[in-house]
């Protein structure tokens, strides 16, 4: 675990990593073994998702790895169950913002469904947010990629967004409520937020998909909303090679898909 702390991974899933491998461990008797190594993963196996699943086998094979156990290499990690996404219909925020009229924490709840619909930000990402990574006057979002300040992103790398002009006036909003004595410690903070959509059908998460598809159905080009939405560019010869576009230019193309200026609870 020494060495997982130096990797560019952020303390909460280092310390993950480092429970799941105790209880392997514990379930070994500390002395690795194959037999006992592969009905553990069995009986993990029998009450997990395949991608908590995966995300266990994955950090055990490392380890072992590390170990250099020669027979790691063969414990084989099952695919990605194929997943097709659900349409989000565009009157979506309309139903979420109308169940949560009146409560306690409205300000928030419409300033993270709004800005989830029209940056594009994974909900970890906007769970890590500050203050300071917002640019209003623009209507402009960085997202850092800083593990030691506890933000992370996929891709490894930090990145730009927007957001509407909607957008912008439920976060002046809720950050004049935020900073009057609103008892929250973060804007978006994962826990509160989670609790706060425990009902709901529609999850911080599906924002991202309802930005997707509410790009593509405005015609706005493919290749930036994958800039905009931090997808890696690893597979993508146009994106690592030839599309190269300025934070201006993003903002331009951005501003002319989303209209911007019309009001519209996306």
């Amino acid at each position: 675990m020494k060495h997982r702390e130096i990797e560019d991974i952020t303390d909460e899933w280092r310390k993950s990593c480092e429970i799941w491998l105790k209880e392997y461990l514990t379930f070994v008797g500390w002395k690795v073994d194959e037999n006992k190594t592969l009905e553990y993963l069995k009986k993990i196996k029998q009450k997990s998702s395949v991608t908590y699943y995966r995300k266990k086998v994955l950090q055990i094979r490392r380890f072992l790895q590390h170990q250099k156990v020669l027979w790691a290499n063969t414990i084989g990690i099952p695919s990605e169950p194929e997943h097709v996404p659900p349409r989000m219909a565009p009157g979506v925020i309309h139903e979420i913002l109308k169940r949560y009229e009146g409560h306690q924490y409205y300000e928030q709840i419409k300033a993270l469904v709004l800005l989830g619909a029209t940056s594009g930000m994974r909900a970890e990402e906007m769970y890590q947010l500050s203050e300071e990574d917002f640019d209003l006057e623009h209507r402009t979002v960085r997202i850092n990629h800083n593990p030691r300040n506890g933000q992370t992103t996929k891709s490894g790398k930090s990145r730009v967004t927007f957001f509407t002009e909607e957008t912008k006036q439920a976060l002046t909003e809720y950050l004049a409520f935020f900073n009057n004595d609103s008892g929250l410690l973060r804007l978006f903070g994962q826990n509160h937020i989670v609790d706060l959509f425990h009902a709901s059908t529609v999850k911080p998460k599906d924002l991202r998909k309802l930005f997707s598809q509410n790009w593509d159905r405005r015609g706005g080009p493919t290749s930036v909303k994958k800039i905009l939405m931090g997808h890696s560019c690893r597979n993508d010869v146009d994106l690592c090679h030839y599309n190269a576009q300025s934070p201006e230019d993003l903002k331009a193309i951005y501003d002319r898909v989303m209209n911007t200026t019309t009001p519209q609870l996306t």
